[in-house]
């Protein structure tokens, strides 16, 4: 990977829309995120399911053919809300891209995707260690509403 330019600019990182190609990259980008080595075979059998899902939108960061970083967003309709709703699911940036605009670009990419699927909202989850994760969300204009809880069942 190339090293990273403290200048980075806009025009340099290419958003795009996730291939098959790039199964590997965005498993490394996740398993990172996750700190833990995620079993491949599931991995690969839900990614690719999901490519073929329109209501669901992988896009990689790159630079100079590089994947920096990630997102994937879910639209789905809620009865809750009576319309449908965009989750961001996953979004990673290497930590030496950080602070450089890419994660701004990848949530300006995900907004005009739940915007074109006519969604009325877009909702993040975080874990509540990551701090610095939810001061960057929350620049970029997120509310911190609610709480979320899990009950796991393994």
């Amino acid at each position: 990977m190339n090293q990273p330019n403290s200048n980075l600019i806009e025009g340099d990182v290419l958003i795009r829309n996730v291939t098959a190609a790039d199964a590997q990259a965005i498993y490394r980008m996740l398993c990172e995120l996750e700190n833990t080595v995620l079993p491949l075979p599931e991995f690969l059998k839900i990614f690719n399911a999901n490519l073929t899902d329109s209501n669901i939108r992988y896009l990689v960061a790159e630079l100079e053919s590089d994947c920096i970083g990630m997102a994937s967003c879910h639209v789905q309709l809620l009865l809750h809300h009576a319309s449908s709703v965009g989750e961001i699911q996953e979004m990673f940036v290497y930590p030496a891209y950080r602070s450089m605009g890419v994660g701004k670009l990848l949530v300006r990419s995900i907004i005009d995707f739940v915007r074109s699927k006519g969604a009325t909202q877009l909702e993040v989850t975080s874990n509540k260690i990551r701090t610095d994760t939810h001061r960057f969300y929350e620049k970029e204009g997120f509310q911190k509403t609610h709480f979320k809880l899990i009950l796991n069942h393994e």
